[in-house]
């Protein structure tokens, strides 16, 4: 069956899928350079129980010098130890067997959905609905990725959209590519995230128990899903050699997620296209979206951030997506939220820079 019959079935005969006509209010800027308010019809708010991920243009940057960096020196020594282990294993790659590469992979693919399916697209912005099975496979993928507990993510990400490139966003890519790509990481916060991000309604995310689970045994968690298994599997299963065990399944494979997930922050921030806000600095970028399942399409995806799809274009170069509306056709996904073509049209029409049309 052709891709797109296939999609269209899955999309149709499996699950609803609630399709958003009319972008949420937000402050606009007319041209005698005034904020007005475009409001939200009721019968349009389908999603009230999450508002924190709208970009909020009043918030403007305090005035005054700037904080210096606060340095973590234990992460930048982390950090650097975890590359150089890397690259190690960049010299081993080439001799591994066969079977550690699909593992590598797979331990990949499945951190990664952890990240954009998980952390991302349900616990961030509510996209979507996940049942209990999926629920579960979700936090330990999440876990295998370890890229800090599901709750601090989603709390650093919330406030990454609402504040987007201000002080208060965790990595402002106005700072530079290397600050919003790895620096944020190795710096202590600026104040304005920690006063903005301790505002945001976390409600949804305290009220999930597995969700506060992991955050509690977030430690052991990630000491056996991200370093102890992908390292002892290929070492006990195919007898493979513990240095090319743990410098490539392990370290390198560790590595390969972090930096494409970070691409999303910062290349995404600063390369590409804006054909749904030019006014926004979030880009289309082709590249990361290969890299990290999906999540390149990122001038869409801040001008949209309720689709549960993170892009126009659904499946195309999207294998969470893809991921998504399988888990819908199995019955364990439900309520994904889809922008209506009409409304993608009128914002292109409104606010994009013209680079491509709505296909």
């Amino acid at each position: 069956m052709p891709a797109h019959l296939l999609q269209e079935e899955m999309s149709s005969s499996y699950t609803t899928t609630t399709t958003i006509t009319a972008p949420p209010s937000r402050l606009l800027q007319n041209g005698g350079g005034k904020l007005e308010k475009t409001p939200l019809p009721a019968e349009e708010d389908i999603r009230p129980e999450m508002k924190d991920d709208i970009y909020d243009s009043s918030y403007q940057d305090k005035e005054g010098p700037k904080p210096k960096f606060e340095y973590v020196w234990r992460n930048i020594i982390l950090m650097s130890l975890l590359h150089l282990g890397a690259l190690y294993g960049i010299v081993l790659f080439p001799t591994c067997q066969i079977y550690t590469y699909l593992w590598v992979i797979f331990y990949y693919c499945v951190s990664a959905l952890g990240i954009t399916a998980g952390a991302h697209r349900l616990w961030s912005h509510r996209t979507y609905k996940a049942r209990l099975p999926l629920r579960v496979f979700l936090i330990i993928a999440n876990t295998m990725a370890f890229q800090n507990d599901i709750y601090e993510w989603a709390r650093d990400h919330r406030a990454h959209h609402k504040f987007s490139e201000t002080d208060a966003d965790p990595h402002n890519a106005r700072r530079g590519f290397f600050f919003s790509h790895v620096g944020w990481l190795l710096v202590r916060k600026h104040p304005a995230v920690k006063e903005k991000g301790g505002l945001l309604d976390l409600s949804d995310l305290k009220a999930e128990k597995m969700v506060m689970f992991q955050r509690r045994h977030y430690k052991v968690g990630i000491l056996l899903m991200c370093f102890i298994l992908p390292t002892l599997v290929p070492y006990y299963f195919w007898g493979e050699t513990f240095q090319h065990s743990l410098f490539v399944a392990t370290l390198l494979r560790y590595a390969i997620v972090l930096n494409v997930t970070w691409l999303v922050n910062s290349a995404a921030h600063l390369y590409g296209y804006r054909p749904y806000d030019k006014n926004i600095n979030p880009r289309e970028n082709i590249l990361v979206s290969l890299g990290a399942v999906g999540e390149g399409f990122h001038n869409y995806h801040h001008t949209f951030p309720y689709d549960y799809s993170a892009s126009e274009y659904r499946w195309h170069l999207n294998l969470t997506t893809f991921f998504i509306d399988c888990m819908a056709a199995l019955g364990l996904a439900y309520d994904r939220k889809k922008v209506s073509k009409a409304t993608i049209l009128a914002r292109i029409k409104r606010t994009g820079d013209g680079s491509c049309k709505s296909g």
